[in-house]
């Protein structure tokens, strides 16, 4: 079994000898909803139904926020610069008495350096899968999402990594400040207006984000522009503030996105601005190949 648990969602896929999937499940069970007591029942109440009851141990290897402090048991954190093929060996062994399932929490990557304190759990095994999909990649990786990850990475070795935050701006932003009263949901052209507009002012100062923010209320009320081209410019100001801040992490070689498409193009077009080329690489095909490769590791090993 080859499980995501994050904190949201729980995917699980089953997985047989020759790495193809054989089944799929998920479930809205993620750490954020359950006790430390509950994720065994948890577990097996999803998949279950796919084994019998007796019969040899099922190896179930997990990723994610399962293996937090505030999950099933803690993983605790490889340190940086982190060889992610050791990620079975670092893993723990939460009990589950009276099943078949052999659960394992794998363990995030952190990095300690004073000034650079970070932390990550559940994209070091979608880094992992990059590798296994781009055999000998090196370079930079960007991971759109709530929490961007920008990552070094030579092979299956992460040297260093940052965290924006920037995902999870756009929705307190967007939701407590004065500027919810500008801001819209709809999809449409001025939307794209808007973040064309925040992108490129965001590239190109994102030492002033602070203060070009404000001009998504200020343009509300001055120049009458609407809900959704307020929403996409917030949406590339963030973005764009982003990516120009972190100008140094960027060179000439192509850069893997790992997320889902539309964020990724978004961070794309973004790239694009700076001289840089990318490519989108779907975040669960990078989990499920990060997990089939910790199981081919733990294969090895035995």
């Amino acid at each position: 079994m080859a499980v995501d648990w994050g904190t949201s969602n729980l995917r699980a896929w089953g997985v047989g000898p020759d790495g193809n999937v054989r089944f799929f499940r998920t479930s809205g069970a993620g750490m954020g909803r359950l006790g430390r007591d509950a994720y065994p029942a948890t577990l097996a109440g999803l998949i279950d139904d796919e084994f019998a009851a007796a019969g040899p141990p099922v190896d179930v290897l997990i990723c994610g926020m399962a293996g937090a402090r505030q999950g099933w048991m803690e993983a605790p954190y490889l340190a940086t610069p982190a060889e992610l093929g050791g990620l079975w060996s670092a893993a723990v062994m939460p009990p589950m008495p009276g099943s078949r399932f052999r659960p394992r929490l794998l363990p995030g990557v952190c990095q300690r350096a004073a000034g650079a304190e970070d932390v990550m759990r559940g994209e070091e095994i979608q880094l992992l899968g990059l590798s296994a999909l781009l055999p000998g990649f090196s370079g930079l990786v960007v991971m759109p999402g709530t929490h961007c990850k920008w990552v070094r990475l030579a092979g299956t070795r992460m040297e260093r990594f940052a965290t924006a935050m920037t995902g999870e701006l756009f929705e307190v932003l967007r939701t407590h400040s004065v500027l919810r009263h500008s801001v819209g949901e709809e999809k449409d052209e001025q939307r794209n207006e808007g973040f064309s507009a925040g992108l490129h002012c965001g590239v190109e100062s994102p030492q002033r984000l602070s203060t070009s923010l404000f001009r998504v209320r200020a343009a509300a009320l001055l120049s009458d522009m609407g809900p959704s081209w307020c929403a996409g410019y917030l949406s590339g100001l963030l973005i764009g503030a982003e990516i120009g801040g972190q100008r140094a992490w960027i060179g000439s070689a192509e850069i893997p996105l790992i997320g889902g498409s539309a964020l990724c193009a978004l961070y794309a077009s973004g790239l694009e601005l700076v001289g840089a080329r990318t490519r989108i690489i779907d975040a669960t095909e990078a989990v499920l190949a990060g997990l089939k490769a910790v199981r081919q590791s733990q294969e090895t090993s035995t």
